[in-house]
């Protein structure tokens, strides 16, 4: 068997855009892999073409093999959208070999541990606040419309949710200073108001939802271990499922770990083991995010592996489409430390159609696919049709 050629789609998926990589064979086998970014799409897709010349004409099966011929190719700066690029083609070329075996990619790893894994709403509130319209979702106008919309979540089975820092209104907002601009931005920063409002926002969920339903909130890259700790401390009284923040500083992570006793989420900005590695050292965080779409299959089983000897679990990162979701759903199958599954509920309305098969989720799990490969392809004509335009903007800072 031998690679024919790559092609790769960025698709507009409302606010943001996600990107795909098809790798095709001369056994008229097509995998497909999920590499999305929501702030550099063009940069991502155009790297996987940089490595098409170390693609072409060669066997697709030896995975390993070939993502080291990858990574060889840019050593020299390995992490940020080259990382993403070799991640959307790994994971095409193991639905590729799985494909041709007949089997689920997770056979490939070991097998099944589970045959189902809790999910958990995220961006709940975050989507419907900036895109409701687009969405089909009521507007966000109100503390009781976040309300309702706990009783939504949990009339429809789910026993967690995350959120970002919203502001209900007429138009409603998020904030997201850490990707922002303008006066302020950099300095990360949180005012006492801005507390008591997130104090009211995570209290009107608890409210909704009861004492037993999971509750998350998303701070993003947007303050400081100081203003984090401030925060955290205002939401120990809720029984939080986490707070979740990104650092590039290990130490400075671990600092607000120590200073709260809410569980600490950390790592979906991270790449491979190098990355992971000084974090777990440092006991940063309780729980770790992994994104499997900017890391690959292999490699974020490595990291889960490494997660499971320091006694941590993983939660994959899943902010796109539902090719990603099952991305994750499979390296939830073949781990034995996974703490919960991220997906979005509130999305654009041609999502479904951009999969063969959508994940199928029931009472607040998703089930573990048993198709071969990754258990659904990319609908291409679907793809094709919804295209983000180069130089695009987003509508809104895009979230993570």
């Amino acid at each position: 068997m031998k690679i024919t050629g790559i092609e790769t789609f960025v698709v507009d998926a409302g606010w943001r855009p996600w990107q795909f990589v098809a790798v095709r064979t001369d056994a008229g086998i097509t995998g497909y892999g999920e590499c999305s970014d929501g702030r550099n799409p063009y940069g991502v897709v155009w790297t996987v073409r940089d490595f098409e010349a170390i693609l072409l004409g060669r066997d697709p099966r030896p995975v390993e093999m070939r993502y080291w011929d990858l990574y060889r190719a840019c050593r020299q700066s390995a992490g940020g959208i080259a990382a993403k690029a070799i991640a959307g083609i790994e994971l095409a070329l193991w639905d590729i070999k799985a494909k041709a075996l007949g089997v689920p990619v997770y056979e490939l790893f070991g097998g099944p541990v589970r045959e189902r894994q809790q999910v958990y709403w995220s961006h709940c509130g975050t989507s419907r606040a900036r895109s409701w319209e687009l969405i089909g979702a009521p507007p966000l106008r109100t503390m009781d419309d976040v309300f309702t919309l706990g009783e939504e979540v949990v009339r429809r089975g789910f026993r967690a949710l995350k959120t970002n820092i919203v502001y209900p209104g007429d138009p409603a907002r998020v904030h997201f200073g850490g990707f922002g601009g303008g006066p302020g931005t950099t300095d990360q920063t949180v005012t006492s108001e801005m507390i008591a409002h997130i104090e009211t926002l995570l209290g009107t969920f608890r409210r909704a939802v009861g004492p037993h339903v999971g509750l998350a909130l998303d701070l993003n890259f947007n303050f400081k271990p100081e203003a984090a700790r401030r925060i955290c401390k205002a939401l120990e009284p809720l029984g939080m499922m986490w707070v979740e923040i990104d650092m590039y500083d290990e130490r400075a992570l671990r600092q607000l770990k120590d200073a709260t006793a809410v569980t600490i989420c950390s790592g979906e900005n991270l790449y491979g083991l190098r990355g992971y590695r000084p974090y777990f050292e440092a006991r940063a965080m309780d729980v770790v995010m992994i994104d499997v779409p900017w890391n690959g299959f292999a490699p974020s089983k490595r990291i889960a592996d490494l997660a499971e000897s320091y006694e941590l679990n993983i939660a994959p990162h899943n902010y796109y489409s539902h090719l990603s979701t099952l991305h994750s759903a499979h390296l939830c199958a073949c781990v034995p430390n996974v703490r919960i599954m991220e997906i979005d509920i509130d999305d654009v309305p041609w999502k479904d159609e951009l999969v063969t098969h959508r994940p199928v989720i029931e009472n607040g799990e998703v089930l573990i696919p048993t198709r071969p490969g990754w258990g659904a392809d990319l609908n291409e004509d679907v793809a094709r049709k919804h295209v983000w335009e180069p130089g695009r903007l987003p509508g809104y800072t895009p979230i993570r």
